[in-house]
């Protein structure tokens, strides 16, 4: 028997699809590639904002759970040249709206929620199909299938579910992250953590730039973002742990030991993350029987908007389907004109902050964006 929702995918807005359908008494079956909840890190922390990603949370009836895992402090920021002199220093002094969560926590919130079962792991999608009538079959690795009345891909950059709807691809944005962890920092590391502070740290310089951020239980969780044409990585063995971390340190030769140790003496293997982007204004026709959500729909730059907006897209559209019970493609055809004008006014608000704080005025160039004033040539 076919599960009224069929949802590709166990991220944030996918589980966040499934508990507003379950909040409003529609069954859902999620299938996960991972084959366990933690087969992997779920990345670091995650800023959730009051319009889209808290109000997802109150429609999921999560919200106050969601309360109870903030991280207190974290709204601080501090921007860093190379030598390590600090440009900008603003504390969290509590007003601040946005606060930030483990998103592995946050995921594992999500997962609670759900009834048992909902989740099936360990079945990642080799193909989908169109049966006619708005109807799809699923093929999974393992041989199993399944069939859709309504499929919802909320699978990703590479949704495997995109194709029935679109023939767009990401497409490299010209920037390559690496991500690195220090453990038990204040005691292995002080001088990196004294650098990080208790929020997140912008290192940053043309071309390149140290993300860092402070996790729990003394944790340093670092992005070094680094401006390069593809065939920097498309040569590199992202499984030489060795390799890549001698490689990523040469980026930053010369700049302050404290900064340089944030990657050059990862505790993990270093993390190799090209960053893509489907083109802007990303949308499509109406196909019976099907659509997507969060990155598989609008994958754009890290702005942090992406989590945000795919937990909204999965709030609002479990909301569409409850309040059209026997009127699927109305619910459908509802959810994507909202998603596509909010992805559109974000695209248009967007400053541009994940190109500028690595453009050849850095780190000037993001001073200027975060304190309004002209930037310094």
């Amino acid at each position: 028997m076919m599960t009224p929702v069929t949802i590709i995918g166990a991220g944030l807005g996918g589980l966040t699809l499934a508990r507003v359908l379950h909040v409003h008494g529609i069954a859902a079956t999620v299938y996960e590639a991972e084959p366990a909840p933690d087969a992997r890190r779920q990345g670091g922390l995650l800023d959730l904002h009051p319009h889209n990603g808290q109000a997802a949370l109150k429609a999921a009836g999560l919200y106050e759970d969601f309360r109870k895992l903030v991280l207190p402090g974290r709204e601080a920021y501090r921007v860093m040249d190379r030598a390590g002199n600090v440009l900008l220093d603003l504390p969290d002094d509590g007003t601040g709206e946005r606060p930030e969560v483990p998103r592995g926590e946050l995921r594992r919130l999500l997962l609670d929620s759900l009834p048992h079962g909902t989740v099936r792991w360990g079945r990642k999608v080799t193909a989908v199909r169109s049966l006619g009538a708005g109807r799809h079959r699923v093929d999974f690795a393992d041989g199993s299938t399944a069939e859709a009345d309504l499929l919802v891909g909320a699978d990703g950059a590479w949704s495997r579910v995109r194709p029935l709807l679109s023939g767009a691809t990401p497409e490299y944005f010209g920037v390559c992250s690496v991500e690195t962890f220090l453990f038990d920092a204040e005691t292995r590391h002080p001088a990196s953590a004294a650098a990080v502070g208790d929020g997140s740290l912008f290192a940053l310089a043309p071309g390149r730039g140290l993300l860092a951020h402070r996790e729990g239980a003394g944790t340093l969780h670092t992005y070094a973002q680094l401006r390069k044409d593809q065939d920097w990585f498309t040569g590199l063995d992202a499984a030489d742990a060795a390799a890549l971390t001698a490689r990523v340190a040469e980026e930053f030769d010369g700049w302050a030991p404290e900064l340089t140790a944030l990657v050059g003496e990862s505790d993990t293997p270093p993390a190799l993350r090209p960053i893509f982007s489907l083109p802007a204004g990303h949308h499509w026709d109406r196909t019976p029987g099907v659509t997507l959500l969060g990155d598989a729909a609008h994958l754009r730059p890290p702005n942090g908007e992406g989590a945000n907006l795919a937990m909204q897209d999965g709030a609002e559209l479990g909301r569409a389907l409850a309040a059209h019970p026997g009127d699927r493609e109305a619910a459908l055809a509802a959810h994507e004109r909202a998603m596509f004008a909010r992805a559109a006014a974000v695209e248009a608000d967007d400053d541009g902050f994940y190109t500028i704080m690595i453009d050849d005025h850095a780190p000037h160039s993001l001073l200027a964006l975060m304190t309004g004033s002209e930037r310094d040539a």
